[in-house]
């Protein structure tokens, strides 16, 4: 069971430690509240996992649909809104946002004794119901070890739980032995955390894959476009940076708010 406290922050107030939330003094993010509180899961003992939600707060009449955010290598729940200031599409989007810390445990069951997927599902999931009032399908989006997790994730809970996927410069790689060091324990760990052969699932949940033409993760990604052809595949300009995933931000929202619309 998870232990939650929560503080609440209006958009464009200072977060935690005097964190402040890029991008919110935009028009669109000026009817959008940044809330931030902490949970502890069995799934990442000892750990105090910080989460954040953006949601509208006018002209409200039914809960929107929750995307859930998961972050790159070496990040952490704000970065979603300080780095990528996603809040600035919650109202022309309609939707609601929810980020989650995940270490650099690339979102499943690690030899160290984490198991930050589960702990998303288990205890981050239940949360977001409780704090959002949204009890449906909910949708992932994520950026490089993110990406990653949100395909898994997906995969993980199928779809009768998920109605879309956004996996931007997705980290994935065809072979163990192509993987960057500290994303999966072993031989084994790889396998059987393999999303290419997961396809069978993904193919019943739409899927959007982004990936900039510079990217190192850009091999990955086209072996995946063909594992999983029913995947919307874009290759465009751009890098592994944050500027990347920043300027597509507002686009794949708007994307996964048309999926929700098509149930």
């Amino acid at each position: 069971m998870a232990t939650i406290t929560r503080r609440t922050l209006l958009a464009g107030a200072a977060g935690a430690g005097g964190l402040a939330l890029a991008g919110c003094r935009g028009p669109d993010a000026s009817d959008v509240a940044v809330r931030s509180g902490s949970l502890r899961s069995s799934h990442w003992p000892g750990r105090d996992i910080h989460w954040q939600l953006a949601q509208q707060t006018k002209d409200v009449t039914t809960p929107a649909p929750v995307v859930v955010v998961l972050h790159g290598k070496g990040g952490d729940a704000s970065h979603a809104f300080r780095i990528m200031r996603l809040q600035e599409h919650v109202r022309s989007a309609g939707v609601t946002l929810a980020s989650v810390d995940g270490g650099d445990y690339y979102w499943h069951a690690r030899r160290a004794g984490v198991d930050t997927g589960a702990m998303v599902v288990e205890d981050f999931l239940p949360l977001v119901r409780r704090e959002t009032g949204y009890h449906g399908k909910v949708a992932f989006l994520g950026w490089s070890m993110g990406g990653y997790g949100s395909l898994l994730l997906a995969s993980e809970l199928g779809p009768d739980r998920v109605f879309a996927v956004v996996a931007e410069s997705a980290a994935l790689w065809t072979d163990p032995g192509l993987s960057a060091a500290g994303a999966f324990d072993d031989r084994e760990d790889f396998e059987a955390h393999d999303v290419f052969e997961r396809t069978d699932v993904l193919a019943k949940i739409p899927v959007r894959m982004d990936c900039g033409r510079s990217d190192p993760f850009v091999p990955g990604n086209k072996a995946f476009g063909k594992a999983l052809p029913s995947a919307e595949l874009t290759f465009d300009k751009g890098g592994h940076t944050a500027e990347y995933w920043t300027s597509h931000g507002g686009p794949q929202l708007e994307w996964v708010r048309e999926q929700y619309d098509r149930q």
